[in-house]
């Protein structure tokens, strides 16, 4: 099926799923006003009469069957699922990488020509990214793929994982052994023992401990891991608390070679991440979560392969990034819009898409399709800061103000991409600036290889009492202008 085939199809779907649930309003609701309004026109001796007409049984049914199906519905229904608290890798100051300096190391580097350099050069100067930026330490040693050791890849992610589950346990009281879930994603690196296993040696976690880890399932993996840490904690004690960690360990993939599609990871690819605990506890609890919504377009080859990782015509392993990837990426946002559209719109935006869609069908195809206004429905945005071109491309399909994007934008200039760990990176933002209010909600969205786009929804319980965090040093500075071409 060929994309613009799918656009259509994706469209259609939107307008059916809002035609079903407006059609399920316009049905229920006028009977439920029916009865109401038989019942207020009986004259109350009448109303008393055709109660003592009622037999005993009837009665019985009349009180049991509710009763007995409300509590069926409660034992059944989905648990609430809490975000204690969240905490993002407070990068370090000898970490930072200038562009200077990253260029200086890409020139010393054999097989970079100068054409290389120069597209390098032009990247940074477009990419949105700042002088703040940060790399592992093995990537500050001139020659840096031969200081990429698996050493070096294990020390970056006790680095990172440590110090933000250090911060995480900290501010919410947590201990080690109160954690019953530990979820860790990581898409490139994948040692033996696993992910999972440094962290439960290191907190000595207890040897029942429900642990998983996601490799290769690219930056909307942190989005996955929560959607998993809800679906375990639905089936474990009440109470219970899972720990979701989310990186990306780059020591083991710097690029060597001079193919252009597989250079720009080693641009835009920053050190960071995030440690967040979740519950079925309210208590302490700082977040609802009210839902996640997972779409996959993998089926499709085009879509399969637009993040790929493979060996270039000299050997040399990268991730290649199809020049289709923007193109792929809209479509699986309108896949995912199809999915959480009814489940957050409010029902004024669901009856437009309902009438937009029978006016197109039934009056004149060339009426304008209605698009939702997700700003409805959520107060704060938190976008994936894949790149400058992901955060134009959303803010232009959601008609988002340039407010509702700083987060990623200035999160994308401070920290770079940090894969699925710069969504938490974004709610910092938001927090330490004080925007945060009791009842916001918010809309989380990570895109990934494979290609998938996924998306998780928040209420705020309690906003942040401060900004103590990884914006703490910095926040005063933001926002700050980015131009479209940076010149030094």
């Amino acid at each position: 099926m060929s994309p613009p085939t799918r656009s259509k199809c994706l469209k259609a779907s939107v307008y059916q799923r809002a035609l079903d649930n407006s059609t399920a309003i316009m049905i229920t609701v006028p009977l439920a006003v029916a009865a109401l309004v038989v019942m207020a026109r009986l004259r109350p001796d009448e109303l008393a009469s055709q109660l003592r007409d009622l037999r005993p049984v009837h009665l019985f049914l009349s009180c049991f069957l509710p009763a007995a199906a409300a509590i069926v519905y409660l034992k059944l229904r989905p648990r609430a699922v809490y975000l204690v608290d969240y905490a993002g890798f407070r990068t370090p100051h000898t970490c930072r990488i200038p562009f200077a300096s990253f260029l200086e190391h890409a020139k010393q580097f054999p097989a970079l020509n100068e054409r290389s350099v120069r597209f390098m050069t032009r990247l940074l100067e477009r990419s949105g990214l700042g002088e703040e930026t940060c790399l592992p330490p093995s990537h500050h040693y001139i020659g840096t793929h031969k200081y990429c050791t698996l050493d070096a890849a294990r020390a970056e992610f006790e680095l990172v994982a440590f110090s933000a589950i250090d911060d995480l346990l900290a501010k919410t009281g947590i201990t080690p052994d109160a954690i019953d879930i530990l979820i860790v994603n990581c898409s490139l690196f994948c040692p033996v023992p696993s992910l999972v296993d440094m962290i439960v040696n290191k907190y000595n976690l207890r040897g029942d401990v429900r642990s998983t880890q996601l490799s290769g399932m690219g930056c909307s993996a942190g989005l996955i891991a929560v959607g998993l840490a809800r679906n375990l904690l639905q089936v474990s004690p009440k109470g219970a608390h899972a720990l979701v960690v989310s990186t990306e360990t780059i020591t083991p993939n710097y690029y060597v070679g001079t193919e252009r599609a597989m250079l720009l990871p080693n641009c835009l690819f920053r050190i960071g991440g995030a440690a967040a605990l979740l519950s079925t506890s309210p208590a302490k609890a700082r977040f609802r979560l009210k839902h996640v919504v997972r779409t996959l377009t993998g089926a499709h080859d085009s879509s399969y392969r637009c993040v790929f990782q493979e060996e270039d015509g000299e050997g040399h392993r990268g991730i290649n990034l199809n020049k289709d990837l923007m193109n792929i990426a809209g479509d699986s946002l309108k896949a995912n819009i199809t999915a959480i559209g009814p489940l957050v719109l409010p029902a004024r935006e669901q009856l437009m898409f309902a009438f937009s869609f029978v006016a197109r069908k039934v009056i004149n195809r060339r009426v304008k399709p209605y698009i939702p206004d997700f700003r409805t429905a959520f107060e704060h945005f938190c976008i994936h800061a894949g790149g400058r071109a992901v955060i134009d491309e959303l803010q232009r399909s959601l008609s988002l103000s340039e407010e509702q994007v700083e987060a990623s934008r200035m999160t994308l200039h401070r920290f770079g991409n940090t894969s699925s760990s710069s969504l938490w990176y974004e709610l910092a933002y938001i927090e330490a600036k004080g925007r945060m209010r009791k009842g916001d909600r918010v809309w989380m969205i990570g895109f990934g290889s494979g290609f998938k786009c996924n998306s998780a929804a928040w209420e705020c319980i309690e906003p942040a009492r401060n900004a103590d965090g990884p914006w703490a040093s910095s926040i005063h500075k933001y926002p700050v202008d980015i131009p479209d071409v940076l010149k030094h």
